[in-house]
């Protein structure tokens, strides 16, 4: 049995956004290191839901706002997916008023809701010292936010898209890119019997990563970016000429849901209501673009239309268990985070940078965007990464921004 010695403080830890493969195993390691140092940690439920939703009365019921961690509980689930903390996109600076907690509506009741002041009084409540988020951009720039109003913050940078800024790497990334290929190479066979066009909508709202990736690893032939407004026409010719190439007569092609095509005023989107970071609910380029390709093969296929299947691989790529890179990397985030509250350290984002864990200022999450270098690796005439100079490239390729 571990001997735990008199506790030091208390972390809070949280995950907010997407779920993703790996975010059990950081909370895991991020915990039983905290807790044989001698530290006491509060798992916050529903990410900074959980900071606003609190009440403020030791005979309230909070067990759906926060849970005290133990090496038992974080065992059971650290080789999981997903997070048995649950997740929300919760942003308590510009919270709806719908989305006020019934217990705070007689002090907020604009339209929109700064709800900081509360969780700032959550945070003492609760006696946390250092908090770490898990999040994408949208979440940790909140945490840069609490960083600026005095509250100890170290960041652990996680997504599908691997957009944060300042890391070559984020948690889910690794998991998505893994299980993209997986699920392109099963649908290949369908493709191939019908001698069809294969579309495959991948995540990238703003950055291209998830869909060059698995295309770099042979996974298509063709992908379609954020960061490049493709001509829909040339799509077509590329891929019909791939189908022609190939002996069963099919070609396959990943689209970012963030997208475009000439002609497109904005991205394709399933409806127009916005979260409270002003995201609407990315989905349909996928379907775009396949009604399109049937309509322009003709064009390019002596007259005969080419048919298409289309799926959107969407949850499919972040359920399940984290592959070997989401299981490691976690472990390594984790317990640089405690590494640094041990050392009196804050408002610092955990990172990799070429190659190699580190950390930097966390400001670095909003003061820039991390998006694909477009003339370094994606050949905008082909529609396809870029397949040279790789010496002294990261592990990944195209995630460095240094």
């Amino acid at each position: 049995m571990t001997v735990v010695k008199q506790s030091k403080g208390t972390i809070g830890i949280l995950t907010g956004g997407g779920d993703v493969p790996g975010l059990n195993p950081a909370i895991r390691a991020l915990t039983v290191r905290a807790l044989r140092e001698g530290y006491r940690v509060l798992g916050i439920r529903r990410g900074w839901a959980g900071l606003i939703e609190l009440v403020r009365d030791p005979k309230a019921d909070n067990s759906e706002c926060v849970v005290e961690l133990s090496e038992n509980i974080v065992n059971k689930v650290g080789r999981t997916g997903g997070t048995f903390l649950h997740t929300s996109r919760t942003r308590p600076s510009h919270v709806p008023r719908a989305n006020v907690p019934e217990h705070l509506l007689d002090s907020y009741g604009a339209e929109t809701n700064d709800l900081t002041p509360e969780v700032m009084k959550n945070l003492e409540w609760l006696g946390i010292d250092h908090l770490v988020p898990i999040g994408g951009d949208d979440t940790l720039s909140y945490g840069v936010r609490l960083h600026r109003e005095g509250v100890k913050v170290l960041a652990i940078p996680k997504t599908m898209d691997n957009d944060v800024p300042g890391t070559d790497y984020c948690i889910g990334f690794s998991t998505c890119v893994t299980r993209t290929i997986e699920l392109t190479h099963a649908l290949r066979t369908s493709a191939g019997s019908h001698e069809r066009f294969l579309v495959l909508e991948v995540f990238g709202r703003y950055a291209g990563y998830s869909a060059l990736l698995p295309t770099m690893a042979g996974a298509a032939n063709r992908c379609v970016i954020p960061e490049h407004v493709f001509d829909i026409e040339r799509l077509c010719e590329l891929l019909t000429a791939d189908r022609f190439s190939s002996p069963s007569k099919y070609s396959v092609v990943l689209v970012s849901e963030g997208a475009r095509f000439k002609g497109m005023e904005e991205m394709a989107f399933q409806d127009q209501e916005q979260d409270m970071f002003g995201h609407k609910k990315l989905g349909g380029i996928g379907d775009m673009v396949s009604s399109r390709l049937k309509d322009l093969s003709v064009k390019y296929n002596h007259g005969r239309r080419i048919n298409v299947i289309n799926q959107r691989l969407g949850y499919m790529v972040r359920c399940g268990d984290p592959d070997a890179t989401d299981s490691i990397v976690p472990m390594a985030f984790g317990n640089l985070a405690m590494d640094l509250i041990l050392d009196g350290s804050d408002g610092r984002l955990i990172c990799v940078r070429n190659g190699r864990y580190d950390h930097v200022p966390i400001g670095v999450v909003t003061a820039s965007k991390k998006l694909v270098d477009v003339a370094k690796f994606y050949a905008t005439d082909r529609l396809r990464p870029i397949y040279e100079r790789f010496e002294a490239k990261p592990l990944m390729i195209m995630t460095s921004d240094y």
